[in-house]
């Protein structure tokens, strides 16, 4: 199913551009993280997904792309698990992955299919990051190591006075008990596919996850894409949130108000078309993925 085969300086300027791009969106987590120091907002790529730097820097031709040997032999993509080399050309071995990962590329077109195929409800307020500290007791840890923006009773108020429509099974997991009878919906793994949507910023986070799960059939331009995004979505996640940033040098988006509901909406919805062009182009990667496999099979 190779469409396109990569001279060697081709392939190898784009690797060097990938790295040095890569090692720029990690360089404040590696910085932290040999000094030992945490950061609220920005760890939660790292930690949560998770992701590790080295792989972040791992450039991916994608699927249907092959690269030509340069003269001092094949890439070093041929030692890597589900390549294939031939003659010096090296390329992804199609069948090998499909074969070990196909469930996972069915699930993820699936899922990003239906997802596109829904409006986009910006109505949401990022209200999930308050439900999860809603009603929290004293003697409680908040998920986060930082002070709330109103107090816990302020906190409380928001969210009784808002209505609450998580429809994301990620984040509704970590709602206080409290807070999951708020929920206008509520989701499960087995309704993921069902009722997730494109206006939800955790959905377009999870391109990130996405792309991550899809591995070597992403090409590394669409994988460091999805990661950048997804910092840009985590950043306005925690503006809106019920804590305080100040530390960070970072304004609320405070959602408990019109104008920073207005704000809030605006940002959703900028961010929420270009989640949308990354999904696209993630649901191409697994068509041609399964459409390879299925024409050799």
């Amino acid at each position: 199913m190779t469409t396109e085969v990569l001279p060697p300086e081709v392939w190898r300027a784009r690797l060097a551009a990938h790295e040095a791009r890569a090692d720029a969106l990690s360089a404040g987590h590696r910085s932290r993280r040999a000094r030992g120091e945490p950061h609220a907002v920005e760890d939660f790529l790292w930690t949560y997904y998770p992701t590790r730097p080295a792989q972040l820097r791992r450039r991916h031709p994608g699927a249907g792309v092959a690269l030509a040997p340069a003269e001092d032999g094949a890439a070093l993509h041929a030692a890597w698990r589900w390549y294939r080399e031939a003659n010096g050309v090296v390329d992804l071995d199609v069948d090998a992955y499909v074969a070990a990962r196909g469930d996972t590329v069915r699930f993820v077109h699936r899922l990003l299919t239906a997802t596109a195929t829904r409006p986009a409800f910006t109505g949401c307020l990022g209200l999930h990051e308050w439900a999860m500290v809603y009603r929290q007791g004293r003697d409680e840890q908040l998920r986060h190591p930082l002070p709330l923006r109103l107090g816990q009773a302020g906190t409380d108020a928001v969210v009784e006075s808002h209505p609450v429509r998580c429809s994301h099974v990620d984040a509704f997991r970590f709602f206080t008990p409290a807070a999951v009878g708020r929920n206008r919906v509520q989701p499960t793994r087995e309704r993921q596919v069902a009722l997730e949507q494109p206006g939800c910023l955790h959905a377009a986070m999870d391109c990130h996850k996405w792309a991550t799960k899809l591995g070597p059939a992403v090409p590394g331009e669409l994988a460091l894409d999805c990661f950048a995004l997804a910092g840009e979505i985590r950043v306005l996640d925690m503006q809106a949130s019920p804590y305080d940033l100040s530390s960070y040098a970072l304004p609320p988006v405070a959602i408990e108000t019109q104008e920073g509901r207005a704000e809030y909406v605006a940002r959703q919805r900028e961010l929420t078309g270009r989640a949308a062009a990354l999904r696209e182009r993630l649901v191409a990667v697994c068509e041609t993925v399964l459409a390879g496999a299925a024409t050799r099979g």
